[in-house]
């Protein structure tokens, strides 16, 4: 006999017998092999043979029933289940309830047995504490704010760092320090409906009110989707967006305002779909590239790829040999030159340093040190390149060319007087961005 739980106390929550039609009352029969829906009888026409169809009187059966004890003897599965569900309809503590709706138990049968099992039992706590460790350190690994259940959720002093990172986000009260449609509520304040109003004013204020709750569910949409994409989390994005490659970066700050219309499982499978487009399409010229230098088997390109690494360190290491020579009388120089030696050949990307005398004989200031400098990933090295010698901080770098961006894109075409126009910087530096920009091919001129 298979001894398997029931549906439920209420006879009506089970299924009719194929048979009879009546409702199944335990225990009552399930044939074993007629599939994949249950065929299932009751005992009056199990015993009659009864067939239907491809269900044959002698098939294998399994007698279904919840008749056994689960955790301590005297309780039956039907019995747990009975005790969950009253508690969960009467509340926790109930007892005097939860043994009137039993009505097999009495009330402190009902309360000690539920105390001992579900409640002090050393096997459920032992499980809900490794699951409340793997659910800690989850949190821990997106970069949560940790807090104790006993704390209150962390609220970051107003104009700090962090508040302006969660955009004036109050986890307390889930509601930002300015929110969308801010003064939406004005329109609705000085409303008051009275008994002598007209047809049409009452209407005219019913038509406010009307207008003020769909302003609201605007609000709570965007609140949704914030929340479910988890665009509050702004380490999370900085962390998405160092796994992807330059290019698929900028595709992410494009598509992100398309986020609202697909929820957040598609849309990074969206994101994802593109990376593995990008990653293909790189792959393919590669092989091209392969194709093109006549190489034609994959042992002949590990060949190829060792050669080319060693002709363009022997490339630099001359482009680095001139760099030296042309300024052999500065000691300054020599140093750098010998310190782009030796992180060549500690297998480091050297920096770029470049030193520049002017025509009164003064040096110039020396290339700005990116390492550590935010915005500094987003950058090719040509870009890094133009910030060390301009000293230029990637994140101002970055403003001014989207700047520079947009206002080709709004006029077809870009003059230097309108560049610095536009950011108010040094002429010479905005000269050296807008050439650069022009030579790069992101902005073409007026």
């Amino acid at each position: 006999m298979d001894r398997l739980a029931s549906f439920g106390n209420d006879p009506f929550d089970k299924p009719p017998c194929r048979g009879c039609s009546s409702y199944l009352i335990e225990p009552y029969i399930k044939c074993a092999e007629c599939g994949p829906s249950p065929f299932l009888l009751c005992l009056q026409c199990f015993t009659r043979g009864f067939e239907y169809k491809k269900h044959e009187s002698d098939h294998k059966y399994e007698i279904m029933t919840s008749d056994f004890p689960v955790l301590e003897p005297g309780w039956t599965a039907q019995e747990e289940m009975a005790l969950l569900e009253a508690v969960m309809d009467c509340g926790f503590g109930n007892w005097q309830d939860v043994a009137y709706q039993m009505r097999t138990k009495t009330k402190e049968e009902c309360e000690n047995h539920y105390m001992k099992n579900f409640i002090n039992n050393p096997l459920f706590s032992s499980t809900l504490l490794s699951l409340r460790k793997t659910k800690d350190s989850r949190f821990a690994a997106e970069g949560a704010i940790p807090f104790k259940p006993t704390d209150d959720p962390p609220r970051p002093t107003f104009d700090s760092v962090l508040s302006r990172d969660m955009a004036g986000y109050m986890p307390a009260r889930a509601d930002f320090m300015e929110e969308f449609d801010n003064y939406a509520e004005w329109d609705l304040k000085d409303i008051d409906f009275v008994d002598d109003d007209s047809d049409i004013l009452h209407a005219l204020k019913l038509a406010v009110v009307d207008i003020y709750h769909s302003r609201l569910k605007e609000r709570q949409r965007r609140k949704k989707i914030i929340r479910d994409h988890g665009l509050i989390n702004l380490r999370k994005f900085q962390m998405l967006e160092r796994c992807y490659p330059k290019e698929v970066q900028e595709l992410y700050d494009v598509m992100r305002r398309f986020a609202r219309v697909v929820g957040p499982t598609e849309h990074d499978k969206f994101i994802e779909s593109h990376a593995l487009e990008f990653e293909l399409r790189k792959e393919i010229r590669r092989l091209q590239d392969y194709r093109k230098a006549g190489i034609k088997s994959f042992c002949s390109t590990k060949v190829y790829e060792r050669m080319k690494r060693m002709r363009e360190d022997e490339r630099r290491k001359r482009t680095m040999l001139c760099d030296v020579l042309q300024y052999i009388q500065d000691g300054r120089a020599c140093q750098q030159w010998l310190s782009k030696q030796a992180a060549i050949d500690a297998g480091i990307t050297p920096a770029v340093t470049t030193i520049t005398v002017s025509a009164t004989g003064r040096r110039s200031a020396p290339p700005l040190n990116l390492t550590g400098l935010p915005g500094t990933e987003k950058l090719n090295e040509r870009e890094k390149e133009l910030c060390q010698v301009v000293r230029l901080v990637p994140g101002a770098y970055l403003e001014y060319k989207q700047a520079l961006l947009n206002e080709c894109r709004r006029q077809g075409g870009l003059r230097l007087a309108q560049a610095r126009a536009l950011i108010k910087i040094d002429v010479n530096k905005t000269r050296k961005i807008y050439d650069f920009l022009i030579k790069e091919g992101y902005i073409t001129k007026a």
